[in-house]
C-alpha cells in the first residue's frame, strides 16, 4: 500500500487528469488576425465548428493589424499569424518566417474614394488609407498608382489607419479621400455613395490572405503543434470553402452583420479561394512581384525559404484517406 503522501500525490494526479480532459484542452495557442471577416474564415470555422478543439487545442484569435501581427509573431508574442502579403516583406528582409497554409490567392480589397473622385488619376494630390505602410494592400496600392502614372508617397499621400474599421471610419470621416478596404466596408461604402474605383479581386494580382505565417524554427522544435492546427485549420478551410449555409452564419456572427450581407460578402470572395490551401509554384512567384517592386528588391531568396505547403499537402491526403467531409 501506497505512503499516505504518495497516496495523496497519485490523487491530485489522477484529478488533474480528468479535469484536463474534461476541458479537453491540451494546448493553448493565441493566433494573430488582421480581421474577423472572410479572409480568416477558415480559422473561424474551424473553431465554431470545434475542429480545433478536436485536435487538443485551446486556439484564440486575437485582432490585430497585420504589420502588428508580423511583429508579433516575430517576437513570439503569438504562435501563429494569419497574415497574407504583410507577412513577405519581414521574410524579404531576412525574418525567418515561412507561409505553410494559405486560403486565398487572390487579393480582397476594393479602393472606394469620394464620389467626385472618377479614377485613380483623379487620386493625384489626395490621401489615401491603408492598413500599414508595407502591408499587402499598400502594395498593391502603389502597384495600381504605378499603373497609372503616380506614385504613392509623392504624388498621392498613403496613410497607415490600422484595422479595416478605422480605415473605412477615416473614409467616411473625411480623414482620407479614399481607401483600400476589405468586405464588409466595400458594400457598406457603396451604401454610403462613395465609388469604387478597383475591385483587386477582379485583377491580375496575387494575394496570399488567410495564410498560416509561422516561425520557421516552430518547424523543429513544436512539429506536433504546427500539424494539429494545420489539420483543424484545413478541416474548417473545407468546411468553408464548401457550406455556403453553413458558413453564413459564422460569417454574420463574427462580423455581427446581417445574413443577407454575410451572403454577399460569401459570394464576392468565394472565388479566390484556393483549392486545398495550397498555392502553385507560379503563383508564389506573382504573389512576390509587386512586393519585390516596393522594397526596391531585384532578387529575393528561394521559394522554398519562404514558403513549405508539404505538410498541408500529406495532411490534406490523409484525410482525403480517411473519407472526411465537414458535417452539415
Amino acid at each position: 500500500m501506497a505512503p499516505p503522501k504518495l497516496r495523496l500525490q497519485i490523487i491530485a494526479l489522477v484529478v488533474a487528469v480528468f479535469v484536463f480532459s474534461d476541458n479537453g484542452e491540451t494546448r493553448k495557442v493565441n493566433v494573430a488576425i488582421p480581421t474577423r471577416g472572410m479572409p480568416v474564415i477558415a480559422f473561424s470555422a474551424a473553431l465554431e465548428r470545434g475542429y480545433y478543439r478536436e485536435e487538443g487545442l485551446d486556439v484564440q484569435l486575437i485582432l490585430m493589424s497585420a504589420g502588428l501581427a508580423s511583429r508579433a509573431l516575430i517576437g513570439g508574442d503569438v504562435d501563429f499569424a494569419t497574415v497574407g502579403g504583410a507577412g513577405l516583406p519581414p521574410i524579404l528582409s531576412g525574418a525567418s518566417l515561412r507561409f505553410v497554409f494559405t486560403s486565398f490567392n487572390r487579393p480582397m480589397f476594393w479602393l472606394y474614394a469620394r464620389p467626385e473622385i472618377r479614377d485613380v488619376k483623379n487620386l493625384k494630390g489626395k490621401r489615401v488609407g491603408v492598413s500599414n505602410i508595407g502591408s499587402g494592400p499598400d502594395s498593391l496600392l502603389r502597384e495600381v498608382l504605378k499603373r497609372n502614372g503616380l506614385e504613392g508617397g509623392r504624388d498621392v499621400v498613403v496613410l497607415a489607419l490600422g484595422l479595416a474599421g478605422n480605415i473605412h471610419a477615416g473614409l467616411v470621416g473625411g480623414v482620407v479621400d479614399a481607401a483600400m478596404i476589405p468586405p464588409p466596408f466595400n458594400f457598406m461604402a457603396e451604401e454610403a455613395g462613395f465609388r469604387e474605383l478597383v475591385s483587386f479581386i477582379k485583377q491580375d494580382f496575387v494575394e496570399m490572405q488567410g495564410a498560416i505565417v509561422l516561425r520557421e524554427g516552430l518547424l523543429q522544435s513544436d512539429p506536433a503543434l504546427v500539424e494539429s492546427f494545420l489539420r483543424g485549420t484545413l478541416k474548417g478551410f473545407r468546411y468553408a470553402r464548401d457550406n455556403r449555409s453553413g458558413t453564413l452564419p459564422i460569417l454574420a456572427s463574427y462580423l455581427k452583420i446581417g445574413k443577407e450581407l454575410a451572403a454577399k460578402i460569401y459570394d464576392a470572395v468565394r472565388p479566390a479561394m484556393t483549392l486545398d490551401g495550397t498555392v502553385t509554384e507560379e503563383l508564389q512567384k506573382k504573389a512576390l512581384e509587386h512586393v519585390l517592386k516596393r522594397m526596391g528588391l531585384r532578387e529575393s531568396p528561394s521559394l522554398e525559404r519562404i514558403f513549405n505547403y508539404a505538410l498541408a499537402r500529406r495532411i490534406r491526403a490523409e484525410l482525403d484517406a480517411e473519407g472526411w467531409r465537414p458535417g452539415p
